[in-house]
């Protein structure tokens, strides 16, 4: 049976998603960019985007008219954010961000992936290489690695992971990374880029020892060495300590029972 094509108003919608996620990380675009992220006509973005300024889901720069999220979508993902208990945890991030100079992030677990729900910018050296990615793999990244060394279940995550990639020594050397990580109490990640990255992540274990998230950073090698490491990780302890009390949920791959079913 041929798949029904969507009607003129939902694709509109699809489109209008579209266009609102190329802001992951929260650039600013002007609508040429829009229109080659979005793969859409200039004249088909340049209305999506005005429709969605009127609904304050987007804001344009009166000098650059450069498009931004707009305030409109934060008051959207509020009641979600209190759901998790990120707008009580909010100020204590911000804190931590202005006092490291670092943007910091929290991420979850869901589907074997560590992904990032909410992002403190601090008020001073900010630069895009502070932005993680919106989902990693459990398994490649520090704040999977967070997740995956202090959580209960980490014995089962590892033999999901171990039974899809059948590669002996991948599977040897996450234990090992793990075993580093519940050792010296945070886990790294080196991105090997034209201009390396570092991330460091600290777990977020609520009051029932039950990991809540991973609190993690992320920079310029070059800048996130390890002596900036070393000063760095005992106030993201504290956070993590003082922010876990008022998260209300946790990810899904994080309840054992849910992952021994899948």
């Amino acid at each position: 049976m041929a798949t029904e094509e969507p009607r003129s108003g939902a694709r509109a919608v699809d489109r209008a998603i579209g266009v609102l996620s190329c802001f992951e990380g929260d650039p600013e675009l002007s609508v040429s960019e829009l229109a080659h992220l979005a793969d859409l006509p200039v004249s088909t973005v340049h209305r999506l985007a005005q429709a969605l300024v009127r609904g304050r889901l987007l804001e344009q720069d009166p000098a650059t008219d450069r498009y931004r999220i707009g305030h409109g979508l934060a008051s959207l993902a509020r009641p979600a954010l209190g759901r998790l208990g990120l707008d009580s945890a909010a100020p204590h991030l911000y804190a931590l961000a202005a006092g490291i100079g670092i943007t910091v992030s929290v991420s979850m677990a869901e589907d074997r992936d560590a992904v990032t729900v909410f992002q403190a910018r601090p008020p001073v050296y900010f630069c895009p290489n502070q932005l993680p990615r919106d989902r990693r793999p459990l398994r490649d990244s520090a704040a999977g690695h967070a997740l995956l060394a202090f959580s209960p279940f980490d014995t089962i995550a590892e033999e999901h992971a171990a039974r899809r990639d059948t590669r002996p020594a991948r599977t040897a050397g996450l234990h090992t990374d793990l075993d580093r990580v519940r050792r010296s109490g945070f886990a790294t990640e080196l991105m090997p880029t034209d201009d390396p990255i570092r991330a460091v992540a600290v777990p977020i274990v609520g009051p029932d020892k039950r990991v809540r998230g991973a609190l993690a950073v992320q920079a310029r090698s070059a800048r996130l060495n390890a002596e900036l490491i070393r000063n760095i990780v005992p106030a993201m302890r504290i956070t993590a300590g003082r922010i876990a009390p008022l998260f209300q949920t946790v990810g899904g791959a994080t309840d054992s029972a849910e992952l021994e079913s899948r």
